[in-house]
Protein backbone atom coordinates (compact mmCIF):
# COMPACT_ATOMS: atom_id res chain seq x y z
CA UNK A 1 0.00 0.00 0.00
CA UNK A 2 1.84 1.59 -0.79
CA UNK A 3 5.72 0.34 -1.09
CA UNK A 4 9.19 -1.15 -0.70
CA UNK A 5 9.54 -0.48 -0.72
CA UNK A 6 7.58 1.78 -1.25
CA UNK A 7 9.32 4.30 -3.13
CA UNK A 8 13.27 3.16 -3.12
CA UNK A 9 12.30 0.03 -4.28
CA UNK A 10 8.93 -2.28 -4.05
CA UNK A 11 5.65 -1.15 -5.47
CA UNK A 12 6.60 1.57 -8.09
CA UNK A 13 2.84 2.82 -8.66
CA UNK A 14 3.35 2.66 -12.57
CA UNK A 15 5.49 1.02 -15.07
CA UNK A 16 5.96 1.51 -18.53
CA UNK A 17 4.27 -0.66 -20.77
CA UNK A 18 5.69 -4.12 -21.13
CA UNK A 19 7.91 -4.57 -24.77
CA UNK A 20 6.10 -7.85 -24.34
CA UNK A 21 2.89 -7.09 -24.56
CA UNK A 22 0.78 -8.55 -27.41
CA UNK A 23 -1.84 -6.70 -29.27
CA UNK A 24 -3.63 -10.09 -29.47
CA UNK A 25 -3.43 -11.58 -26.02
CA UNK A 26 -4.94 -15.92 -25.56
CA UNK A 27 -8.00 -16.18 -25.48
CA UNK A 28 -8.85 -15.33 -21.55
CA UNK A 29 -10.90 -17.82 -19.19
CA UNK A 30 -14.08 -17.38 -18.31
CA UNK A 31 -13.77 -18.05 -14.55
CA UNK A 32 -11.41 -17.19 -11.68
CA UNK A 33 -9.16 -19.89 -11.44
CA UNK A 34 -8.30 -19.79 -7.77
CA UNK A 35 -6.61 -23.46 -7.27
CA UNK A 36 -4.08 -22.00 -9.92
CA UNK A 37 -3.50 -18.99 -7.97
CA UNK A 38 -2.90 -21.22 -4.65
CA UNK A 39 -0.48 -23.15 -6.29
CA UNK A 40 1.08 -19.72 -7.93
CA UNK A 41 1.36 -17.89 -4.33
CA UNK A 42 2.50 -21.30 -2.85
CA UNK A 43 5.41 -21.98 -5.23
CA UNK A 44 6.28 -18.08 -4.65
CA UNK A 45 6.37 -19.41 -0.87
CA UNK A 46 8.44 -22.03 -1.20
CA UNK A 47 10.98 -20.29 -3.53
CA UNK A 48 11.09 -16.93 -5.06
CA UNK A 49 12.67 -17.15 -8.91
CA UNK A 50 15.48 -16.02 -10.25
CA UNK A 51 13.60 -12.92 -12.16
CA UNK A 52 13.45 -11.58 -8.51
CA UNK A 53 17.07 -11.36 -7.47
CA UNK A 54 17.54 -7.76 -8.40
CA UNK A 55 13.89 -7.14 -5.55
CA UNK A 56 15.90 -9.21 -1.97
CA UNK A 57 15.84 -5.86 -0.60
CA UNK A 58 11.83 -5.69 -0.86
CA UNK A 59 11.47 -9.42 0.65
CA UNK A 60 9.67 -8.28 3.43
CA UNK A 61 7.04 -6.98 0.98
CA UNK A 62 6.64 -9.66 -1.64
CA UNK A 63 6.47 -12.03 1.69
CA UNK A 64 3.52 -9.51 2.22
CA UNK A 65 1.96 -10.11 -1.17
CA UNK A 66 1.91 -14.23 -0.58
CA UNK A 67 1.13 -14.58 3.02
CA UNK A 68 -2.25 -11.79 2.24
CA UNK A 69 -2.76 -13.60 -1.09
CA UNK A 70 -3.19 -16.68 0.31
CA UNK A 71 -5.43 -15.31 3.17
CA UNK A 72 -7.74 -13.34 0.99
CA UNK A 73 -7.89 -16.93 -1.16
CA UNK A 74 -8.53 -18.74 2.14
CA UNK A 75 -5.55 -21.26 1.70
CA UNK A 76 -3.79 -19.57 4.81
CA UNK A 77 -3.20 -23.53 5.68
CA UNK A 78 -0.41 -23.90 3.17
CA UNK A 79 2.00 -21.92 5.22
CA UNK A 80 3.38 -22.86 8.79
CA UNK A 81 2.20 -19.53 10.13
CA UNK A 82 4.70 -19.83 13.30
CA UNK A 83 7.56 -20.18 11.18
CA UNK A 84 6.26 -16.70 8.98
CA UNK A 85 6.02 -15.15 12.49
CA UNK A 86 9.35 -16.34 13.67
CA UNK A 87 11.14 -15.02 10.62
CA UNK A 88 9.24 -11.67 10.42
CA UNK A 89 10.05 -10.63 13.91
CA UNK A 90 13.94 -11.60 13.52
CA UNK A 91 13.85 -8.62 11.04
CA UNK A 92 13.06 -5.92 13.56
CA UNK A 93 15.75 -3.68 14.27
CA UNK A 94 16.37 -2.17 17.84
CA UNK A 95 18.48 0.28 19.20
CA UNK A 96 20.77 -0.15 22.05
CA UNK A 97 19.16 1.57 24.87
CA UNK A 98 15.80 3.22 25.06
CA UNK A 99 17.21 6.72 25.62
CA UNK A 100 18.80 6.27 21.71
CA UNK A 101 15.31 6.46 20.19
CA UNK A 102 15.57 10.07 19.77
CA UNK A 103 18.74 9.82 17.72
CA UNK A 104 17.23 10.37 15.00
CA UNK A 105 17.16 6.74 13.29
CA UNK A 106 14.15 4.53 12.92
CA UNK A 107 13.66 1.36 14.75
CA UNK A 108 11.19 -0.55 12.28
CA UNK A 109 11.85 -3.17 10.45
CA UNK A 110 14.53 -4.62 7.50
CA UNK A 111 13.26 -5.45 4.30
CA UNK A 112 15.39 -8.31 4.49
CA UNK A 113 18.20 -9.99 5.69
CA UNK A 114 20.63 -8.34 3.03
CA UNK A 115 19.85 -4.52 4.35
CA UNK A 116 20.03 -6.55 7.88
CA UNK A 117 23.96 -5.99 8.53
CA UNK A 118 24.99 -7.89 11.67
CA UNK A 119 26.05 -6.76 14.85
CA UNK A 120 29.58 -5.62 16.54
CA UNK A 121 30.46 -7.97 19.14
CA UNK A 122 30.23 -5.33 21.43
CA UNK A 123 26.50 -5.51 19.77
CA UNK A 124 26.61 -1.92 18.60
CA UNK A 125 24.61 -2.06 15.67
CA UNK A 126 26.87 -0.98 12.11
CA UNK A 127 24.02 -0.10 9.57
CA UNK A 128 19.83 0.40 10.79
CA UNK A 129 18.25 -0.20 7.35
CA UNK A 130 14.61 -0.75 8.85
CA UNK A 131 11.94 0.85 6.01
CA UNK A 132 8.60 2.20 6.79
CA UNK A 133 7.03 0.07 3.40
CA UNK A 134 8.37 -2.86 5.09
CA UNK A 135 7.34 -1.96 9.02
CA UNK A 136 4.17 -1.64 7.42
CA UNK A 137 4.11 -5.84 5.64
CA UNK A 138 6.18 -6.84 8.71
CA UNK A 139 2.62 -5.68 11.16
CA UNK A 140 0.29 -6.95 8.35
CA UNK A 141 2.05 -10.43 7.80
CA UNK A 142 1.90 -10.89 11.47
CA UNK A 143 -1.34 -9.95 11.93
CA UNK A 144 -2.35 -12.27 9.43
CA UNK A 145 -0.55 -15.23 10.28
CA UNK A 146 -2.22 -14.61 14.50
CA UNK A 147 0.61 -13.13 16.16
CA UNK A 148 -0.52 -10.51 18.82
CA UNK A 149 0.54 -7.29 18.24
CA UNK A 150 0.60 -6.88 22.05
CA UNK A 151 3.36 -8.61 22.26
CA UNK A 152 5.79 -6.27 20.41
CA UNK A 153 7.90 -3.35 22.08
CA UNK A 154 6.07 -0.93 19.72
CA UNK A 155 6.95 1.97 21.72
CA UNK A 156 10.33 1.62 19.69
CA UNK A 157 8.80 1.77 16.97
CA UNK A 158 6.28 4.54 17.62
CA UNK A 159 8.66 6.72 19.23
CA UNK A 160 11.26 6.66 16.33
CA UNK A 161 9.00 7.13 13.57
CA UNK A 162 8.48 10.45 14.71
CA UNK A 163 12.02 11.13 13.77
CA UNK A 164 10.93 10.26 9.92
CA UNK A 165 8.20 12.90 9.68
CA UNK A 166 8.96 16.27 8.09
CA UNK A 167 7.75 19.78 8.82
CA UNK A 168 5.44 19.84 5.86
CA UNK A 169 3.66 16.62 7.80
CA UNK A 170 5.33 14.30 5.09
CA UNK A 171 7.59 11.05 6.10
CA UNK A 172 10.56 9.56 5.14
CA UNK A 173 10.66 6.19 4.22
CA UNK A 174 13.98 5.55 6.25
CA UNK A 175 16.06 7.78 8.25
CA UNK A 176 19.15 7.72 5.99
CA UNK A 177 17.34 10.19 4.23
CA UNK A 178 14.99 9.70 1.26
CA UNK A 179 11.99 11.09 -1.19
CA UNK A 180 8.92 12.07 0.83
CA UNK A 181 5.46 11.61 -0.33
CA UNK A 182 2.26 10.14 0.04
CA UNK A 183 3.04 6.57 0.21
CA UNK A 184 5.07 7.25 3.50
CA UNK A 185 2.31 8.77 5.13
CA UNK A 186 -0.24 6.04 4.19
CA UNK A 187 2.60 3.62 5.84
CA UNK A 188 2.30 5.61 9.04
CA UNK A 189 -1.39 5.81 9.60
CA UNK A 190 -1.30 2.25 9.08
CA UNK A 191 1.22 1.15 10.90
CA UNK A 192 -0.14 3.47 13.97
CA UNK A 193 -4.00 2.15 13.42
CA UNK A 194 -2.63 -1.20 13.97
CA UNK A 195 -0.71 -0.68 16.98
CA UNK A 196 -3.61 1.18 17.83
CA UNK A 197 -1.34 4.36 18.73
CA UNK A 198 -1.33 7.64 17.29
CA UNK A 199 1.70 8.74 19.20
CA UNK A 200 4.48 7.78 16.18
CA UNK A 201 2.62 10.30 13.70
CA UNK A 202 1.40 14.00 13.93
CA UNK A 203 -1.97 13.51 12.22
CA UNK A 204 -2.88 16.90 11.85
CA UNK A 205 0.27 17.90 9.86
CA UNK A 206 -0.20 14.63 7.65
CA UNK A 207 -3.76 15.57 6.78
CA UNK A 208 -2.53 19.15 5.80
CA UNK A 209 0.05 17.34 3.43
CA UNK A 210 -2.58 15.04 2.01
CA UNK A 211 -4.95 18.29 1.26
CA UNK A 212 -2.57 19.68 -0.38
CA UNK A 213 -1.67 16.87 -2.59
CA UNK A 214 -5.18 17.32 -4.05
CA UNK A 215 -5.28 18.47 -7.91
CA UNK A 216 -7.59 20.82 -9.92
CA UNK A 217 -8.95 17.61 -11.56
CA UNK A 218 -9.69 15.52 -8.06
CA UNK A 219 -7.13 13.03 -8.02
CA UNK A 220 -4.01 13.30 -5.77
CA UNK A 221 -0.57 13.29 -6.49
CA UNK A 222 2.18 12.07 -4.61
CA UNK A 223 3.33 15.23 -3.67
CA UNK A 224 1.72 18.70 -3.77
CA UNK A 225 1.34 20.49 -7.18
CA UNK A 226 2.20 17.06 -9.24
CA UNK A 227 -0.10 14.80 -11.85
CA UNK A 228 -2.83 13.11 -9.93
CA UNK A 229 -2.02 9.08 -9.57
CA UNK A 230 -4.20 6.20 -8.94
CA UNK A 231 -1.74 4.63 -6.53
CA UNK A 232 -1.48 8.20 -4.80
CA UNK A 233 -4.87 8.74 -4.50
CA UNK A 234 -5.84 5.44 -2.90
CA UNK A 235 -3.00 6.26 -0.29
CA UNK A 236 -4.73 9.79 0.40
CA UNK A 237 -8.04 8.60 0.93
CA UNK A 238 -6.85 5.68 2.84
CA UNK A 239 -4.92 7.20 5.06
CA UNK A 240 -7.76 10.10 5.67
CA UNK A 241 -9.68 6.74 6.85
CA UNK A 242 -7.60 5.54 8.58
CA UNK A 243 -6.71 8.58 10.77
CA UNK A 244 -10.40 9.20 11.02
CA UNK A 245 -10.48 12.83 9.05
CA UNK A 246 -13.42 10.78 6.33
CA UNK A 247 -16.22 8.51 7.03
CA UNK A 248 -16.73 5.46 4.97
CA UNK A 249 -19.15 5.64 2.49
CA UNK A 250 -19.12 9.41 2.53
CA UNK A 251 -20.51 10.15 -0.93
CA UNK A 252 -23.76 9.06 0.16
CA UNK A 253 -23.82 11.19 3.56
CA UNK A 254 -25.60 14.58 2.24
CA UNK A 255 -24.91 16.08 5.63
CA UNK A 256 -21.05 14.53 6.04
CA UNK A 257 -18.72 17.77 5.59
CA UNK A 258 -15.73 16.56 3.57
CA UNK A 259 -12.58 18.39 3.83
CA UNK A 260 -11.63 16.91 0.45
CA UNK A 261 -13.38 17.67 -3.06
CA UNK A 262 -15.63 14.28 -3.13
CA UNK A 263 -17.67 14.72 -6.12
CA UNK A 264 -14.34 15.87 -8.20
CA UNK A 265 -12.82 12.75 -6.68
CA UNK A 266 -14.77 9.92 -7.91
CA UNK A 267 -15.83 11.97 -11.10
CA UNK A 268 -11.83 11.43 -12.17
CA UNK A 269 -11.67 7.75 -10.57
CA UNK A 270 -14.59 6.59 -12.72
CA UNK A 271 -13.06 8.53 -15.85
CA UNK A 272 -9.76 6.30 -15.26
CA UNK A 273 -12.22 2.80 -16.71
CA UNK A 274 -10.99 2.61 -20.17
CA UNK A 275 -12.68 1.11 -23.46
CA UNK A 276 -11.17 -2.00 -22.57
CA UNK A 277 -12.65 -2.46 -19.21
CA UNK A 278 -9.77 -2.31 -17.14
CA UNK A 279 -8.84 0.81 -15.00
CA UNK A 280 -5.47 2.88 -16.18
CA UNK A 281 -3.69 4.71 -12.91
CA UNK A 282 -3.32 8.55 -15.05
CA UNK A 283 -4.90 9.91 -18.35
CA UNK A 284 -3.42 8.41 -21.89
CA UNK A 285 -2.42 5.78 -20.08
CA UNK A 286 -3.34 1.70 -20.54
CA UNK A 287 -4.99 -0.35 -18.78
CA UNK A 288 -3.40 -2.06 -15.54
CA UNK A 289 -4.28 -4.88 -13.39
CA UNK A 290 -3.50 -3.14 -10.00
CA UNK A 291 -5.50 -0.15 -10.76
CA UNK A 292 -8.33 -1.86 -10.38
CA UNK A 293 -7.19 -2.30 -6.94
CA UNK A 294 -5.94 1.34 -6.36
CA UNK A 295 -9.24 3.31 -7.82
CA UNK A 296 -11.41 0.26 -7.16
CA UNK A 297 -10.18 0.57 -3.52
CA UNK A 298 -10.63 4.46 -3.20
CA UNK A 299 -13.67 4.25 -4.80
CA UNK A 300 -15.41 1.54 -2.16
CA UNK A 301 -13.96 3.53 0.48
CA UNK A 302 -15.88 6.57 -1.11
CA UNK A 303 -19.02 4.70 -1.69
CA UNK A 304 -18.92 5.31 -4.99
CA UNK A 305 -17.70 1.33 -6.51
CA UNK A 306 -21.07 0.62 -7.36
CA UNK A 307 -20.87 3.05 -10.26
CA UNK A 308 -18.14 1.38 -11.63
CA UNK A 309 -19.02 -1.13 -14.46
CA UNK A 310 -18.25 -4.22 -13.02
CA UNK A 311 -18.99 -6.92 -15.70
CA UNK A 312 -16.35 -4.75 -18.47
CA UNK A 313 -13.66 -4.95 -15.29
CA UNK A 314 -14.19 -8.27 -14.77
CA UNK A 315 -13.30 -8.97 -18.23
CA UNK A 316 -10.09 -7.33 -18.61
CA UNK A 317 -9.04 -8.75 -15.30
CA UNK A 318 -10.09 -12.54 -16.82
CA UNK A 319 -7.51 -11.36 -19.94
CA UNK A 320 -4.45 -10.72 -17.44
CA UNK A 321 -5.42 -14.25 -15.64
CA UNK A 322 -2.51 -16.61 -16.81
CA UNK A 323 -2.75 -19.91 -17.36
CA UNK A 324 0.45 -20.64 -14.79
CA UNK A 325 -1.65 -19.08 -12.37
CA UNK A 326 -1.35 -15.12 -10.87
CA UNK A 327 -1.91 -12.25 -13.20
CA UNK A 328 -0.09 -10.19 -15.17
CA UNK A 329 0.18 -6.49 -15.47
CA UNK A 330 -1.19 -6.71 -19.47
CA UNK A 331 -3.02 -8.90 -21.04
CA UNK A 332 -0.56 -11.88 -22.83
CA UNK A 333 1.97 -11.15 -20.33
CA UNK A 334 3.46 -13.88 -18.08
CA UNK A 335 2.31 -13.09 -14.26
CA UNK A 336 4.34 -11.33 -11.53
CA UNK A 337 3.81 -11.44 -7.39
CA UNK A 338 2.47 -8.05 -7.51
CA UNK A 339 0.16 -7.88 -10.26
CA UNK A 340 -0.94 -11.10 -9.35
CA UNK A 341 -1.55 -9.63 -5.42
CA UNK A 342 -3.57 -6.75 -6.75
CA UNK A 343 -5.53 -9.06 -9.09
CA UNK A 344 -6.61 -10.93 -6.67
CA UNK A 345 -7.59 -8.38 -4.21
CA UNK A 346 -9.77 -6.89 -7.17
CA UNK A 347 -11.32 -9.55 -7.34
CA UNK A 348 -12.37 -9.55 -3.55
CA UNK A 349 -13.02 -6.15 -4.62
CA UNK A 350 -15.70 -8.02 -7.38
CA UNK A 351 -16.99 -10.22 -4.40
CA UNK A 352 -15.75 -13.08 -6.40
CA UNK A 353 -17.10 -16.69 -4.42
CA UNK A 354 -14.71 -18.32 -2.48
CA UNK A 355 -12.53 -15.34 -1.44
CA UNK A 356 -12.48 -13.78 1.82
CA UNK A 357 -13.95 -10.24 2.02
CA UNK A 358 -10.92 -7.35 2.12
CA UNK A 359 -10.56 -4.58 4.50
CA UNK A 360 -9.49 -2.30 2.08
CA UNK A 361 -7.98 0.87 3.55
CA UNK A 362 -5.63 -2.00 5.85
CA UNK A 363 -4.50 -3.72 3.24
CA UNK A 364 -5.81 -7.60 5.23
CA UNK A 365 -8.77 -9.12 5.31
CA UNK A 366 -11.92 -8.55 7.12
CA UNK A 367 -11.06 -11.68 8.91
CA UNK A 368 -7.90 -10.69 9.93
CA UNK A 369 -8.93 -7.30 11.31
CA UNK A 370 -11.17 -8.91 12.79
CA UNK A 371 -9.10 -11.72 14.66
CA UNK A 372 -6.58 -8.83 15.32
CA UNK A 373 -9.05 -6.85 17.42
CA UNK A 374 -10.42 -9.59 19.60
CA UNK A 375 -6.11 -10.37 20.59
CA UNK A 376 -5.54 -7.07 21.08
CA UNK A 377 -8.26 -5.73 23.12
Amino acid sequence: MATEEAGAEEETFSDPPSPSASLSPPPARSFFDREKHVAYLEMMYQMLPHHYQSQEINRLTLAYFVISGLDLLNALDRVDKDAVAEWVLSLQAYPRRKDELQNGEFYGFHGSRSSQFPLEENGVLIHNGSHLASTYCALAILKIVGYSLSNLDYEVILKSMKNLQQTNGSFMPIHTGAETDLRFIYCAAAICFMLGDWSGMDREKAKDYILNCQSYDGGFGLIPDSESHGGATYCAVASLRLMGFIQENVLHDNEQASIIDIPSLVDWSLQRQFVDGGLQGRPNKPSDTCYAFWLGATLRTLGGYWLIDKRSLRRFLLTCQSEFGGFSKFPGDLPDLYHSYYGITAFSLLEEPGLNPFHVELGITEIALIEFELTFS
